[in-house]
């Protein structure tokens, strides 16, 4: 069955592209335009062509399943070109999304209509790679340039409106937008046609414009942004066909890269954790409600993510001032997403309006999940999940926030254990996307349903997560951690470990990291361990927290942070403190370095593997991207490694 059916409307033909879930571009889909194309050229009845697409959306980019292999004719940029060049002029019908190759297609044709809910977009690099047939060429020339350099440069979809307004599309559609493509065809035939956007001017700009826009884009430590940036410059100084055969070897070139080798393997793993094989056709609960139990840091992250979804949260602290005082720090996350422009001012208030919070338990009584987030202490803990038990509905799911901790630890004797499950969110939990989700052996399958479904509703990336201590993000951590140590006790300094890591791709190296975050929490967990009367060798770390030194929160850390600053010091106080544990030796080079901490992180992912806390590679290296700041374009430390 062809992609692709004709209905014809008097003198103007209707091409259907139906090729589900997203109309992509296939080897299939371009045979049958290109032939769509011929035939009407040669139809002397069809004056102008309409192509729409059925299911929920445009055409939505490359067909995924091609990702990797090598192009069959026709070639897209080719189609794009036959399209633009028909006798017949066509009209693009935009709903849903128009991605990539789609918008694309769509910039091939003379007239372009978008429904007023579609987006259009070059996401492509975030696959590594740049829009490879036309879309830094003809956009420049219909949108400009500043809007062409941000759309490929960011990957960012573009709303209907924008769209309008940029020019990127004739009219914005509300209803029958099949009927107003039809109408505006058929309107055009026998008058003047616009030029072909290839044939358009393109305006130029300054070699500063170029320099301050590739100073900014090289902040990201990405290939494909500069590649992108590149291929649109050329198009405002090279001739089309040119500028063309610069955009397309460039992406042919990006394409076979190690960088988006790494991104496809990412994209691929973030669609299979959003939808595990394992829970199909199981359905989730509804959740309409949350109760949140502790309101630090913590806990206030947790209630402003779930408000931001459009929950209505209860959020329980110890007392009535703590409450008070709960409600004013998720309230001042509102007030920065405002300021920052992220929400409105009334959206803010409105966020903070649909929180209650009070010292009272029994308040949860009418939530359908309550989510402890208190200290990480295991009978303070069991205390809150034993009032839960007792306030909540008996199928109200109960969840834990615990990093360290055995949460069956916490369940032992609980009512209904099936309703029982870990979410782990990390800080500042409204900002980062890792959810780790934790079931323990009771957990029905519809509770680990409606915990992948809580994610998605959330924004958060979920990566199912077996019992162990740290689980495995925060069980890759101590292993990186102990390894940064290691090389400082061979004789490099704190701030070489740091800057081979920033070279590498994060944002902060191991000990920045600590510094900001608080050597002390690690170390009282050390410290409990220790009580329990279990075997911990004493860290670099602890002989820092224990001459009072627990990072920038107390002036100094890793580093010095003279006078309150944020600005890391080199400190002469730690190569005191530290001196009898450290040996001199050659300093290895910042890459041997990377490869060293990277290999360790990779080796505990192996460990985590094979006990089973981890079903596959990818899942691992989504934690590290999403959770720990390692650079997504090298794909994480089991991919890097050769391990994923």
């Amino acid at each position: 069955m062809s992609a692709l059916t004709i209905d014809r409307e008097g003198e103007i033909a209707v091409a259907t592209l139906d090729n589900p879930p997203v109309n992509a571009i296939s080897a299939e889909v371009r045979r049958a335009l290109w032939e769509a194309v011929e035939t009407f050229d040669a139809d002397p009845e069809i004056r102008a062509v309409v192509l729409v697409c059925a299911g929920r959306s445009f055409i939505a980019g490359a067909d995924v399943k091609e990702f990797g292999l090598p192009p069959v004719a026709p070639h897209l940029p080719d189609l794009v070109a036959r399209i633009e060049a028909a006798a017949k002029p066509w009209t693009a019908a935009i709903h849903g999304a128009a991605l990539g190759g789609g918008l694309e297609i769509a910039l091939g044709c003379r007239f372009r209509l978008i429904d007023a809910e579609a987006r259009v977009g070059f996401p492509e690099v975030g696959l590594g790679v740049i829009p490879g047939a036309s879309g830094t060429v003809r956009t420049p020339r219909l949108a400009g340039v500043e809007a062409a350099v941000e759309m490929v440069t960011s990957g960012k979809p573009v709303p209907a409106p924008e769209a309008l307004r940029l020019g990127l599309v004739d009219a914005m559609v509300t209803g029958d937008l099949r009927g107003a493509a039809v109408s505006y065809a058929a309107s055009m035939i026998g008058g003047p046609l616009p030029e072909p956007v290839s044939a358009r001017p393109v305006e130029t700009r300054p070699d500063s414009y170029w320099a301050e826009s590739r100073a900014r884009l090289e902040k990201s430590g990405e290939t494909a942004p500069l590649r992108a940036l590149e291929a649109v410059r050329k198009a405002t100084e090279l001739p089309f066909d040119e500028a063309m055969a610069f955009e397309r070897a460039t992406f042919l070139a990006l394409r076979d890269s190690p960088e988006a080798a790494a991104l496809r393997h990412v994209f691929f793993a973030e669609r299979a954790a959003l939808r595990p094989a394992a829970l199909k056709g199981v359905a989730p609960r509804g959740i309409g409600s949350v109760g949140v139990v502790g309101g630090g840091t913590m806990g206030a992250g947790i209630a402003a993510a779930f408000r931001m979804a459009g929950m209505p949260v209860t959020l329980i602290e110890r007392d009535a001032g703590a409450a008070a005082r709960a409600h004013a720090a998720v309230s001042r996350i509102f007030e920065g997403a405002a300021a920052r422009g992220k929400l409105t001012g009334a959206e803010a208030g409105a966020l903070s309006d649909g929180l209650v919070c009070t010292d009272d338990h029994a308040a949860l009584g009418h939530v359908d999940l309550a989510i402890e987030a208190v200290f990480e202490d295991l009978a303070v803990k069991r205390a809150v999940f034993d009032d839960l038990a007792r306030v909540c509905r008996p199928d109200a799911i109960l969840a834990t926030n615990t990093s360290y901790l055995d949460p069956r630890c916490l369940a032992e004797g609980m009512p209904a254990p099936e309703r029982l499950i870990g979410l782990h969110f990390f800080s500042p939990a409204h900002v980062m996307k890792l959810l780790e989700i934790v079931p323990l052996p009771g957990t029905a399958p519809e509770v680990l349903a409606t915990a992948f479904d809580l994610a998605r509703r959330l924004g958060k990336m979920p990566v199912r997560a077996g019992i162990c201590e740290g689980f495995i993000g925060n069980r890759i951590l101590k292993r990186y951690r102990a390894a940064a140590e290691d090389l400082l006790a061979e004789g490099v300094p704190v701030a070489g470990v740091d800057a081979a890591m920033r070279g590498f791709g994060f944002r902060m190296g191991p000990f920045e990291a600590q510094d900001l975050g608080g050597l002390d929490i690690a170390f009282l967990q050390r410290e409990a361990a220790r009580a329990e009367g279990r075997d911990v060798p004493e860290t670099l770390a602890d002989i820092l927290v224990r001459a009072g030194r627990k990072g920038q929160k107390t002036g100094g850390g890793w580093y010095d942070y003279p006078e309150g600053g944020r600005r890391p010091v080199a400190s002469d106080a730690v190569a005191r403190l530290l001196a009898d544990r450290i040996a001199g030796g050659e300093v290895p080079a910042p890459e041997a370095i990377a490869e060293r901490l990277v290999g360790a992180m990779a080796d505990e992912g192996a460990a985590i593997l094979s006990e089973g806390i981890a079903e596959t590679a990818a899942q691992i290296d989504l934690v590290e991207i999403h959770g720990y700041g390692f650079p997504r374009a090298k794909g994480g430390p089991m991919h890097w490694t050769g391990r994923g």
